[in-house]
């Protein structure tokens, strides 16, 4: 195929390897930044004027910890229902006129597609962040109800806007505690580095989830067997995982094949060892 210099084109010769991949949903009340910070970590500029009604997806290779990720983030526009009253700008998420069925509608577009969520609010604008409060329920109740963990960060955005601050940065330490998520502060038209950090920081939590899910989850070889009880029944010494790598089940022993050693004495154990069956168990971690 002729590159755009009139060049051929030469295919490798071995496939490219598969890059886990990471979706990140960007949420908040309208006004937070969600989209300053979304063009800041992707093109290292700041924005001071969009669409709040506009909704992309945006895809960007990303190199973490020396390990390739494709890293997609969602930028959502907040979408209310029609009793809610605006001020400024923003939705009153949390009122306390509000129902508890009351808050973030239309949520199934971004709940089924993401895997790690930042939830975003400006440290200049108190109902931003009572809205997080909303949002950070409906990542629980999700969470709950599908029986998956999925990162969830707080962001406190604008911190250059510190002199108009009205949520002090303990606010939003005990409601990231409260939810169990972490907490940032950043500003979206300052510092790349730090909101490069925090999309950086959602792919090792998810990274981190997913080795976790990994160890939880039951291990079979040959007829369905599980690893671990069968060996320890049958006095083998240790089942190995490396969760980098594939695995296949011809080359691995099944339990009737596996040779036991019966421990006679401390002299014939000394000269002979039991043996250990190692299992290589690959899992995609995104």
């Amino acid at each position: 195929m002729a590159s755009m210099f009139g060049k051929a084109r030469v295919s490798a010769e071995r496939p490219p390897q598969s890059v886990a991949e990471c979706n990140v949903a960007v949420l908040g009340c309208r006004g937070a930044g969600k989209s300053a910070l979304t063009v800041k970590f992707l093109t290292k500029r700041f924005i001071s004027e969009y669409d709040p009604n506009l909704e992309d997806t945006y895809t960007s290779e990303e190199l973490v910890d020396q390990q390739p990720v494709l890293l997609k983030v969602m930028d959502t526009a907040d979408q209310v229902r029609a009793g809610q009253r605006r001020c400024r700008g923003s939705t009153v998420l949390c009122s306390p006129l509000l129902s508890p069925q009351d808050g973030p509608v239309n949520c199934e577009r971004y709940l089924r597609w993401a895997n790690a969520f930042l939830v975003v609010y400006s440290i200049e604008d108190r109902r931003s962040f009572e809205g997080c409060g909303r949002y950070l329920d409906v990542l629980a109740r999700h969470a709950r109800g599908c029986q998956r963990h999925s990162p969830v960060l707080l962001l406190g955005n604008k911190l250059d806007m510190e002199p108009y601050r009205q949520v002090t940065k303990a606010e939003g330490t005990s409601l990231a505690a409260r939810f169990g998520c972490l907490f940032y502060e950043v500003s979206a038209c300052q510092d790349f580095a730090a909101v490069q950090h925090v999309f950086h920081q959602a792919v090792r939590e998810l990274r981190r989830e997913a080795e976790r899910g990994t160890a939880l989850r039951p291990l079979f070889i040959a007829e369905e067997q599980p690893c671990v009880p069968t060996a320890a029944r049958h006095g083998l010494a240790s089942c190995t995982i490396n969760t980098l790598s594939t695995v296949n089940l011809k080359e691995i022993p099944s339990v009737a094949q596996a040779k036991l050693v019966t421990v006679k004495s401390s002299r014939a154990q000394s000269k002979r060892k039991a043996p250990t069956l190692t299992l290589l168990k690959g899992f995609k971690i995104f």
